[in-house]
């Protein structure tokens, strides 16, 4: 127990502050915070699929990694790769575990926020056909442009970030790609590096012309790994929208988040 509690510890008890933890607490919530942090989100959802008796389990490997460009600017670097086991999700297939498709945003973002507090970045995404099955991967290339816009205040962060995906190669079999994605955000850094957040992740698909919207709720935590800063947290999500095929009811989400700051 005396060794686990002198691994696991608050930030302040580097010397930090309870102030500084709150601050880099806060800067987590910050998606294009010029700060390099390395996110392991694990995903659950279930009643997926014609028979809603399907499940998926997907890690996403998010690192975020700020390049300076000159003194008044910056490029962030925002990857998601996923690596999916799902089983269940389409009639007669059994199951598929691999990579699916990664997902790379470039944020180009001025190094300071504006007057009013305005934080914002913009730039392109692009979508890689990385699956490694072809029920994990769209199979096709695609890019569009990406803009995140937001104000944090006294604790508080509100935002959104939001994106839209055109295939323009690929699979000739496969179906074109064009989806919108928006990510409106809220949330509350405590002076003790507690974080309360609530979001969706909304994407609309223009070929089927459907929405997925699933709620997040989630909280977490700022401590230290010996002196390595990181952010455990818990999300419950909700299915408000979704496809015939797609998830329903509750999931679940657990992130890991490894921070490296200046």
């Amino acid at each position: 127990m005396i060794g686990l509690a002198a691994v696991l510890t608050t930030v302040p008890s580097l010397g930090a502050g309870a102030q500084e933890a709150s601050e880099l607490a806060e800067k987590l919530s910050n998606p294009i915070a010029a700060m390099i942090s390395v996110p392991f989100q694990f995903n659950y959802d279930n009643e997926i699929g014609p028979e809603r008796d399907g499940e998926r389990f997907q890690l996403n490997f998010q690192p975020v990694v700020p390049i300076p460009l000159g003194e008044d600017w910056n490029m962030i670097s925002r990857t998601i790769l996923p690596i999916i086991d799902q089983d269940e999700i389409f009639p007669t297939t059994g199951e598929q575990f691999g990579l699916g498709d990664i997902t790379q945003s470039l944020f180009f973002s001025p190094t300071h926020p504006g007057p009013s507090g305005i934080v914002w970045g913009a730039g392109p995404v692009f979508l890689v056909p990385t699956g490694t099955d072809e029920l994990l991967s769209a199979e096709k290339w695609g890019a569009g442009p990406t803009l995140v816009v937001l104000r944090q205040s006294h604790g508080w962060t509100v935002g959104a970030l939001m994106n839209h995906i055109w295939s323009f190669a690929g699979d000739d079999d496969r179906d074109a790609v064009s989806t919108t994605f928006l990510q409106p955000f809220l949330s509350y850094t405590t002076p003790d590096a507690w974080t309360f957040g609530v979001n969706t992740e909304s994407t609309y698909d223009w070929e089927a012309e459907n929405w997925s919207v699933p709620v997040n709720v989630s909280v977490s935590k700022l401590v230290n790994f010996g002196h390595q800063p990181v952010s455990i947290g818990g999300t419950v999500r909700y299915w408000a929208e979704s496809t015939d095929a797609g998830p329903h009811g509750f999931g679940a989400r657990a992130t890991i988040t490894f921070l490296f700051p200046e």
